[in-house]
């Protein structure tokens, strides 16, 4: 009995011993911190949030203040060609993380193209709180962004500005120097929106043009006739493409059972075929 008592009182010290390990050890202070580790973590992810925002509103005021005559233009041109305000075409270049290109693209022997994209975009709704899991909601809406065009699919609307020469662009010539131009992508259409671009705007312009630099004939001239015949038929072949994709051919389906069932004899399989 007594070693019976001293077993039992053995195990109850050693449960003793466990329960309070249970209580006092890892596994307790191992949950505890991390529900506060969770909240910590939102804190701060909320903080780092500020200030990013803070660092962002700094950035586009400093963007804004380079806004000259040049940015100016660009601008007006965008605003007028989207439908935009200018103050919007704005807001939306100095936020951009690429709006170091702008300045590319003015250099001496800077980018030859300067490329902005306007269509749906996922973004985040500007009131969406965060959500237990850190994220938080968003949705698609209209942007106006600046891209190299090739790392977005492109849904919506092109506009571009091309460079004429390798001079720096300046406010004094900027307007000489740089051409604008614009196109659609309706219903993910490219072709349809660069045929139309190319039919209705280039073409016509081209072919009202006077002035052909070195060229003094003009129109006249045979290599200016030959360039205008090639642009012409690009588009014909072009429009044709556009056609045949469109109008991919949709065989009907049939029901066979009902021809195959009146199959009786060798003279009806004859007449079938």
């Amino acid at each position: 009995t007594e070693s019976k008592h001293r077993r039992r009182g053995g195990d109850l010290k050693t449960r003793s011993t466990e329960l309070g390990s249970a209580v006092t050890g890892s596994p307790l202070t191992s949950v505890l911190p991390a529900s506060t580790t969770v909240k910590k973590s939102i804190v701060l992810s909320s903080e780092t949030r500020e200030e990013l925002a803070k660092q962002a509103k700094v950035t586009k005021e400093n963007r804004r203040a380079q806004i000259d005559e040049r940015h100016k233009y660009l601008i007006s041109r965008l605003a007028d060609g989207i439908g935009l305000s200018e103050e919007q075409v704005e807001e939306a270049i100095i936020s951009d993380d690429k709006f170091h290109l702008i300045e590319q693209f003015f250099a001496a022997s800077g980018l030859k193209k300067l490329l902005f994209f306007y269509q749906d975009v996922l973004q985040q709704e500007s009131n969406a709180s965060l959500r237990s899991d850190g994220s938080t909601s968003s949705l698609l809406q209209k942007k106006l962004f600046i891209t190299m065009g090739y790392a977005e699919n492109f849904t919506g609307t092109c506009a571009f500005f091309l460079r004429t020469s390798d001079k720096v662009i300046t406010a004094s010539n900027v307007s000489q120097e740089v051409n604008f131009g614009i196109f659609g992508c309706t219903n993910g259409n490219i072709l349809q929106g660069l045929e139309f671009f190319l039919s209705q705007i280039m073409i016509p312009a081209l072919k009202s043009q006077q002035n052909w630099g070195a060229v003094k004939e003009g129109l006249k001239n045979s290599h200016i006739q030959d360039f205008l015949y090639s642009v012409d038929k690009f588009v014909d072949t072009l429009s044709s493409s556009r056609q045949n994709i469109e109008d991919k051919i949709q065989l009907t389906k049939v029901d066979i059972d009902i021809y195959v069932s009146n199959l009786q004899n060798p003279s009806d399989y004859i007449a079938a075929g």
